[in-house]
């Protein structure tokens, strides 16, 4: 096919000169993403004791950065679009310098969740312009294995993130895990600012900046009020917020459907192979996140595992996806993206199914590592297709925006499922715990505090030593009561998404040629461009 190299000429080819390098350093550039994305959790409990910082805002510094993330990823795809994508990757890298090394010696909670905003805007830069540049340099099989390589090692890296830190931790303080990025930077950066092209099938329409406004005060005013609602003293303030994301995305919603150049076009997002991707990969990628923020805390506060053991547990789900995800490209063009993506979501349900029914109180690591195992293969399996089908439906100059949705579904729906599952957890916790207190000498004050959390439970343990062991068995089966509600949520959550492909996902001939009509009606909306013949229906049999 003809592409259009960085001089503007045209060359005959599926993929770009030095296709190898260009490829490396666009997942490199990810990585750096990925990583710093899955590192502040394991850190949190060293973090609230340095500060003596409340829950809510060690709230804020774990999903900081994918507040500064999913804020901004379709405005900065949108201006990636317009003013070039490698200016965003290197912009987005050279920002995430400072900010790395802010959030390493940040001097109070404040500073440390502003450094780790302004990382995720720097991420918002540089990680969906990969998939964007992925996108306009290769085409048809090369594309769809190039996507899957992108998503399998992007993914593998960030499961990589806790086993790093732990190990940090187990040696040095907590600012460490904010730093270690930056020699992986040190690699990315040149080999970006060497290898990866520049000026490719870029668009001249102005940018839509209102909208890019909007969607950042939907966005984060969303995100801050989920994680706000669990806090009753902070009752007020998520109300305000829901509000503001209420009026901000009708604004949104109106500004796109009347402006010339909308930020994002919502008759590109209304086709079936958009649309359901889009909402499928937001119900994969959430329950993925959500389940693994509750299994972190299975693994230490019920098995006793270490930051480090626990960082180690998630291993198996990285190397089974980094494995099956080359497969996946091969069965999106043999079998298409509904049959691939239902596959996958298949194997999801039963890792959350295998989490609810083997992971109990002394259960040995091999059962522990069966779900993660399930986890990396439907991820592996479901991420490409979803992934590719976003990609696939638009016209290349507005790539930035299905890069955008792309990771939106990673950073939306993970702040989305994270804060449901974790207050199902909370909600079941607190239940099982008062009916495990009822018919008790025990205060209402302490009951409130054992209700609160385990980690609460065990605090009030270490103050009474003689009923240690009874308050922290109780603490113990009352959270794998409660972590039940949120596998269950999670088991929901990925059958919703498996009724949306099978219902509305073309099956692999319609997508084809849905895909075409498409690339037809886009060639024809650019400037210059000529139609495409008309087809001439075979005639009536007599």
């Amino acid at each position: 096919m003809n592409r259009p190299t960085e001089n503007g000429s045209a060359s005959t080819s599926d993929a770009p000169e030095r296709a190898g390098l260009v490829l490396i350093s666009l997942i490199l550039v990810a990585a750096v993403a990925n990583l710093n994305l899955s590192v502040a959790n394991v850190a949190l409990p060293d973090i609230g004791k340095s500060f003596d910082s409340s829950q809510t805002m060690l709230d804020l510094i774990a999903v900081a950065y994918s507040l500064g993330l999913a804020a901004s990823v379709l405005w900065f795809g949108a201006l990636g679009d317009r003013y070039g994508r490698k200016l965003m990757i290197v912009a987005g890298m050279l920002l995430s310098i400072p900010a790395c090394l802010v959030a390493g010696f940040a001097p109070s909670s404040g500073v440390l969740f502003a450094a780790r905003l302004v990382g995720g805007l720097s991420a918002g830069m540089a990680y969906p312009t990969t998939l964007a540049l992925i996108t306009a340099l290769w085409s048809g099989p090369g594309r769809t294995k190039s996507i899957a390589l992108w998503s399998a090692l992007g993914g593998g890296i960030a499961l990589l993130g806790p086993l790093i830190a732990g190990a940090l931790l187990e040696h040095f303080r907590w600012g460490s895990v904010f730093v270690i990025t930056l020699p992986l930077l040190a690699i990315a950066l040149p080999m970006a600012i060497k290898f990866v092209p520049s000026h490719i099938s870029e668009t001249t329409e102005p940018v839509d900046n209102l909208g890019g406004f909007l969607t950042a005060a939907l966005v984060g005013s969303l995100i801050v009020a989920i994680n706000f609602l669990p806090v009753p003293t902070e009752k007020t303030a998520a109300i305000v917020l829901l509000v503001v994301a209420a009026i901000a995305a009708v604004f949104f919603f109106l500004r796109e459907r009347r402006t010339e150049v909308p930020l994002y076009d919502l008759h590109v997002a209304a086709r079936p192979t958009f649309w359901v991707a889009a909402c499928a990969g937001i119900i994969i990628f959430g329950s993925l996140m959500g389940a693994a923020y509750v299994s972190q805390q299975y693994l230490q506060n019920v098995l006793h595992y270490s930051t480090l053991e626990a960082g180690a547990a998630i291993l198996p789900a990285g190397i089974f996806m980094v494995l099956v995800a080359p497969r996946s490209a091969k069965l999106v063009h043999s079998n298409g993206s509904r049959r691939t993506l239902l596959t996958g979501q298949g194997i999801l349900f039963l890792a959350f199914l295998t989490m609810l029914l083997l992971w109990k109180e002394g259960t040995p690591y091999w059962q522990v590592a069966i779900p993660y195992i399930f986890i990396g293969i439907g991820v592996g399996l479901s991420g490409t297709p979803s992934s590719n089908s976003l990609t696939g439906s638009v016209p290349v100059t507005r790539v930035g925006m299905a890069s955008g949705t792309a990771d939106l579904q990673r950073d939306l729906g993970g702040a989305l499922m994270t804060s449901i599952f974790g207050a199902l957890l909370t909600a079941g916790y607190a239940s099982a715990m008062g009916a495990a207190l009822s018919g008790t000498n025990v205060t209402q004050n302490t009951q409130a505090q054992l209700q609160l959390s385990f980690a609460s439970a065990e605090n009030v343990a270490a103050h009474n030593p003689a009923q240690a062991s009874q308050i922290t068995a109780a603490a113990q089966s009352s959270f794998l009561k409660g972590d039940q509600w949120a596998y269950l949520a999670a088991m929901i959550a990925v059958l919703i998404g498996m009724a949306l492909v099978f219902r509305f996902f073309p099956k692999k001939d319609e997508e084809t040629q849905l895909r075409a009509n498409y690339h037809a009606q886009d060639v024809v909306g650019e400037p210059g461009a000529v139609p495409p013949p008309a087809q001439v229906p075979p005639p009536e049999p007599a």
